[in-house]
């Protein structure tokens, strides 16, 4: 039975308006799950003030993202195994009722359980939209709708906490879940009607459930470590140790496993993969250095420029369209030239450029000055982020397309995680002393501690405000410079990103020779039509 070829038929069966609709699910399928990374934010003040609980607040956040960042892998293999269109639906199911149930939670427990919920669904919801992109466009041309796969996420980014504060304040907190249904509902028909039933290999499936859940204890145990560690925790304390430990453990044992099983969840040979390899490192790298830093930005425009929450959600749209430009022209760049490793190259390094701007941002800079260093960091952005799916899907045979994709998401959601929590570590063992210094000589309020509210400032002295916005502006910037180095670092990861001329059609093709070796490399003859190259590795480059 050749798969590849039906896939390929069902495929040709779509035409431009096919595909286009077909995009415009994924889009709503991947803006519910991004969203509900930012609406939730501004509305946990009001959630715990209802439910109560405040010393579990963190888990409301946490809930999601540990299952969302599990079950990628897992997703990812079941739609190679069984075909993505039925999983894809299933994850819109579950992330609905998910938020159904969160709107209706009467306890803090409820709804920590029901968004643990959600993001599983969550984590069908990123990994499928990427990869049935994967089954209706070829590499080549996917460039063309990268740019709007961007938008989500600045959308998402901007609008989230601009919605779920109005949600809040003019519904309720539960309209913060609610509103994903009727998103959601027009996702799920729209995909139940235009998107093609993808057939599956003619082997037997094989679930890895050993493996499945040995790698979810280990990544959920340091997923846990980096959000717990440093704020409910100390990170010298002995829960944080045992979950390091544990998780340590539990990923050496499930590489282990993984040598001897049939279908492994995620395959170690990938790893073999240059390409994979390299943009897994660059993901984990950038989602680091940038979600980490960037999470202090509403901060800064808060308390250090005094803007309220509505307005810093407002502020931070030259960094997206930073984002969306060079998304858009590198995504239509690619689809000409076949192209793409100069894009992360030089996206990073622009990144690096952005990072360093903003660490010299304080509370006097214009407000101008500092849009032009958002827009630099976005323009950065927007050059990286999406060109790596695109390399990773056009280095793996098709078969491991959704694995694949599934394993760049993982490792850039781990970065995120991880540089979240040390920049968060780093904030506030510096906030302390920078407080102390800027106020001193100042009568200091008996209630100002090492975090105050955008509310609570208005109330101090001029020259109390003043000297706390100053604090406070010094210290963002030391968490932005620290992510000078290590965006410096994914800069220099990106000259390892191998170039592999784009395939032009959907499906098993041998993807072209290696493009970025010195001239004296020799052309590369077309191989045999129907051939495949080995699972998992990418073509070799001649000598």
């Amino acid at each position: 039975m050749n798969v590849a070829g039906a896939r390929a038929d069902a495929q040709g069966a779509l035409d431009r308006r096919g595909v286009l609709l077909v995009i415009s699910a994924l889009l709503l399928g991947m803006l519910l799950a991004a969203l509900d990374q930012t609406i939730v934010s501004t509305a946990l003040p009001t959630i715990v003030g209802d439910l109560g609980g405040a010393s579990h607040i963190a888990w409301i956040v946490t809930a999601y993202l540990v299952t969302s960042t599990v079950s990628t892998p897992l997703w990812g293999k079941l739609g190679d195994l069984y075909g993505r269109k039925s999983f894809f639906q299933a994850a819109i199911v579950i992330f609905l009722a998910g938020s159904a149930l969160s709107g209706l939670s009467r306890t803090l427990e409820m709804l920590i359980a029901f968004r643990a919920l959600q993001g599983l669904g969550a984590g069908g919801l990123m990994v499928g939209a990427q990869a049935i992109i994967g089954d209706i466009v070829s590499p080549r041309e996917r460039g063309r709708y990268q740019g709007l796969f961007g938008a989500v996420f600045a959308v998402a980014t901007v609008v989230g906490p601009l919605l779920g504060g109005f949600l809040t304040q003019h519904a309720s907190w539960r309209w913060v879940f609610y509103i994903n249904v009727p998103i959601g509902a027009v996702a799920l028909v729209v995909t139940a009607v235009v998107l093609p039933a993808h057939l599956r290999g003619a082997r037997k499936p094989v679930i890895d459930y050993v493996g499945t859940l040995v790698l979810s204890a280990g990544v959920t145990a340091l997923v846990l470590v980096a959000s717990l560690g440093g704020t409910t925790y100390a990170w010298s304390s002995v829960p944080i140790a045992i979950l390091g430990a544990s998780g340590v453990a539990l990923l050496v044992a499930w590489a282990l496993i993984e040598r001897r099983v049939r279908e492994p969840v995620l395959p170690l040979h990938l790893f073999a993969n240059r390409v994979f390899s390299a943009t897994s490192a660059i993901g984990f790298v950038v989602g680091f250095g940038l979600f980490g830093a960037v999470t202090f930005m509403p901060v800064f425009l808060q308390v250090a420029k005094g803007a309220d929450p509505t307005l810093s959600g407002l502020q931070l749209l030259p960094l997206m369209a930073g984002l969306l430009l060079t998304s858009i022209v590198s995504g239509v760049v690619i689809s000409r030239s076949g192209r793409y490793k100069v894009f992360p190259i030089v996206g990073s390094a622009v990144m690096t450029l952005g990072m360093y701007l903003l660490a010299t941002v304080h509370a006097t800079t214009s407000d101008g000055l500092m849009y032009l260093y958002m827009v630099v960091l976005g323009l950065g952005l927007g050059a990286v982020m999406q060109v790596l799916v695109i390399a990773v899907q056009n280095a793996v045979p098709y078969e491991e397309l959704g694995v694949a994709t599934a394993g760049a998401t993982f490792f850039r959601s781990i970065g995120g995680s991880f540089g979240a929590a040390i920049f968060g570590a780093i904030f506030a063992n510096v906030i302390g002393g920078r407080l102390a210094t800027a106020l001193h000589g100042y009568p200091v309020p008996r209630d100002l501690g090492a975090s105050v509210s955008p509310g609570s400032l208005q109330h101090l002295p001029a020259g109390v405000h003043a000297a706390v916005a100053s604090a406070y502006a010094s210290t963002v910037g030391t968490v932005f410079l620290v992510a000078v180095p290590i965006m410096g670092l994914a800069f220099l990861l990106t000259w390892l990103l191998p170039e592999i001329r784009l395939r032009a059609h959907v499906g098993n093709e041998v993807p072209s020779a290696v493009v970025d070796e010195p001239s004296s490399a020799q052309p590369v003859e077309p191989a045999p039509a129907g051939s495949t190259p080995p699972a998992g590795v990418a073509p070799a480059p001649t000598a």
